[in-house]
């Protein structure tokens, strides 16, 4: 046995002693076997009468009983040691004597203090805690970590394959596994995305209001009776915030190759997977990026516009800027009308849109190489002739309601014809429409455009146009008055 063990009959008497405890005190199975109580050789003699007392009151007393005592060696030393008694019985119940179980008191502490850490971690601890088999497969699983993979118990994860809890980042996770089972612990964290199985989305498109193939809606900040805004449609079903904020993960993920210590050569046990989730704190750092990023852009595009001789070529260059990790088209429509001026002193204007449908003629199409079919009719106010739109187009609704207008597809990929029937580029997948405001009048619509492979527009990206969109009303706005 690993313990030291010895045994007493009824007597007193030793009648065991291992190969242990001979190395912890150093006296032999022949020397210990056979003498009377522990006085005089294992014991002070002072102390024996209480010892002896405790460990043979054992032998009466229900369940274990644990001491602690110094025992002698066969040198002289002392060895301070918990011992764990008890009692022995015959057939017919009597009590027969007493075993005892005993260790160096340091040693026990560092194995009670060891376990203590696994349960803790197990139990309480503040991050996720997953031991790995060889297999890659979980054994031992923590509240943390049950939560974070959105189970319902954690008898859910054990023994299952990584793939069947998450989607994406799986190959990578596992491969940190077996370069832990194979190289020993990396020398720093690792921040893992991953994005969990079992949340399906609620809808099919990131927009207000959906159809069979696609769906426009989200307006921002109120119909024709209210300023333009932000898109406000409440982030929640099918939306892609939503969706991704319950799904991608980032988990910042340490390793430690488990061993055994028992062996004569270290045997790979599996891997202890460490892991906080800080995906709140990824993504507010990247949003801040972002934001940086948009601003230096909007700064150059202020910059460079006013270069620019001809009003409309200023329109240009701002959506050129914007395009810039945003998007990858972006129309310029301009109202052949636009909106009345608004009655001095009052909002009047913002109420007085002209009735039906406005005549939007394509002024801007940028960048002007797209893919599939060239625009049948080349970009530029002068013909006059407006862009077909039909009923409810994403224009139309952000032109209506003075506001933003977010549509996607029921994809991906996009439905066949999805594109070409907004008259958008082929490939389009995700459109975001924001109207064009100057002097109380609605000058026309600015449509920024994403490709299937990008994540459709959400809030923060619908405040960006809007900001983009405010630069270029003034471009078409003095564009407006020259030509006048």
């Amino acid at each position: 046995m690993d313990a030291a063990l010895c045994a007493f009959d009824a007597d007193g008497v030793v009648t065991h002693w291992n190969r242990e405890a001979e190395r912890m005190l150093g006296w032999t199975q022949d020397e210990a076997v056979g003498r009377q109580g522990l006085a005089g050789w294992a014991v002070r003699a002072a102390d024996a009468e209480e010892v002896e007392g405790q460990l043979m009151g054992a032998m009466r007393a229900p369940g274990r009983q644990v001491h602690e005592f110094a025992l002698l060696t066969k040198d002289g030393g002392r060895v301070l040691v918990r011992i764990q008694s008890s009692g022995v019985s015959g057939a017919d119940g009597r009590p027969m004597g007493v075993y005892c179980a005993f260790s160096e008191v340091h040693a026990q502490i560092d194995l009670e203090r060891s376990i203590a850490l696994s349960e803790a971690l197990l139990e309480d601890a503040s991050w996720g805690v997953v031991l790995v088999d060889a297999d890659l497969r979980p054994t031992v699983v923590n509240a943390y970590a049950a939560r974070a993979f959105q189970v319902s118990s954690r008898a859910a994860l054990l023994g299952r394959p990584l793939g069947e809890l998450l989607e994406q980042g799986v190959e990578e996770l596992e491969g940190a596994l077996q370069h832990v089972l194979g190289e020993g612990a990396p020398p720093a964290p690792a921040e893992i995305w991953v994005t969990l199985r079992g949340r399906q989305p609620t809808g099919a498109e990131g927009t207000g209001v959906r159809g069979g193939s696609g769906g426009e809606g989200g307006n921002g900040g109120g119909g024709p009776g209210g300023r333009g805004g932000s898109a406000d449609r409440p982030e929640g079903a099918g939306g892609e915030a939503s969706q991704e904020a319950g799904r991608r993960c980032c988990w910042r993920s340490g390793f430690l190759r488990l061993a055994s210590p028992l062996a004569e050569e270290p045997v790979p046990l599996g891997v202890a997977w460490l892991f906080q989730d800080t995906t709140e704190h990824k993504q507010t750092e990247r949003e801040a990026a972002r934001l940086r990023f948009r601003d230096r852009q909007l700064h150059r595009a202020v910059r460079a516009a006013g270069e620019c001789e001809d009003p409309l070529e200023a329109a240009r260059v701002h959506l050129d800027f914007a395009l810039a990790g945003f998007a990858d088209h972006a129309l310029l429509d301009l109202a052949a009308d636009p909106g009345p001026e608004p009655v001095s002193g009052s909002d009047a204007g913002l109420d007085a849109l002209p009735p039906g449908d406005p005549r939007l003629v394509r002024a801007v199409l940028t960048p002007t190489a797209v893919r599939g079919r060239p625009p049948l009719i080349e970009p530029g106010t002068d013909s006059g002739i407006p862009v077909a739109y039909a009923e409810g187009h994403p224009a139309l609704q952000a032109y209506a309601r003075c506001g933003s207008v977010r549509a996607s597809a029921s994809g991906p990929p996009a439905p066949e014809g999805w594109a070409e029937a907004r008259k958008w580029p082929e490939g389009t997948a995700h459109g975001l429409c924001t109207v064009l405001r100057s002097r109380g009048r609605t000058l026309g619509i600015v449509t920024f455009l994403r490709d299937a492979g990008h994540r459709p527009f959400d809030r923060t990206d619908a405040v960006y146009a809007e900001q983009i969109a405010a630069h270029v009303s003034a471009a078409a706005d003095l564009a407006d008055a020259i030509g006048k």
